[in-house]
């Protein structure tokens, strides 16, 4: 089997489990989906979005939040973990789409990644799941994945990415990104992981991997 044929294959296979997967985190523009995203730097979707709904009450666009201290925003953020450093990017980037941007979030990687606590990933997930440009945001999960599926030798997300890119139709970047997460969380979790008993994983598992 190619490896072209290999990708095909688990594709179809994550079509099947999940044929129309959303967006898991809640947010209603391009600022809230930013804001919930860098939020959910090391931390679940199901709290970041038990935590938002109280963030955005009092501030759910940018020049309302910048009448906020970083203080007063981590008071709020604290149960997404890393609310020191949360806090200022909010606080910071809110401040620079007012002066630098009309308050509306950029559309380019250049300009989204120069702003606080955004990095590529962040970028990627706004760019693909908001404006609809083409990216495919890899983060230390699918990487994961992708190397237990013999996807990627990687040492880095970075690598992984342009090896995901690579393998996947451009036009299924931004599905397969979303169906690689839900079917990680159910399937072929990190810990604890049954590779017999996943759909991807008793196919396509490294064979360094099998014990």
């Amino acid at each position: 089997m190619t490896k072209s044929e290999k990708v095909n294959d688990i594709l179809k296979i994550l079509d099947t489990y999940y044929p129309t997967p959303e967006v898991p985190l809640q947010h209603k523009d391009a600022y809230t989906l930013l804001i919930s995203v860098l939020l959910s730097a090391q931390c679940t979707d199901v709290r970041v979005n038990k935590t938002t709904p109280a963030l955005f009450k009092m501030a759910d666009n940018p020049y309302d939040m910048m009448k906020y201290t970083a203080a007063e925003i981590r008071e709020i953020i604290k149960p997404c973990g890393l609310s020191p450093m949360k806090s200022k990017g909010i606080a910071g980037l809110s401040k620079i789409l007012v002066e630098k941007h009309q308050g509306q979030v950029p559309q380019t990687f250049e300009e989204l990644e120069a702003l606080p606590s955004v990095g590529h990933k962040t970028a990627s997930v706004v760019m693909t799941q908001w404006f609809g440009k083409s990216a495919f945001p890899v983060d230390t999960h699918i990487h994961r994945l992708a190397y237990r599926w013999g996807l990627t030798n990687g040492k880095s997300v970075e690598q992984t990415e342009r090896d995901l890119k690579r393998l996947i139709p451009e036009s299924k970047w931004n599905k397969a990104h979303l169906q690689i997460i839900y079917f990680g969380r159910e399937y072929c979790p990190a810990r604890r992981h049954e590779w017999k008993a996943c759909p991807v994983c008793k196919k396509y598992i490294r064979k360094d991997l099998r014990n």
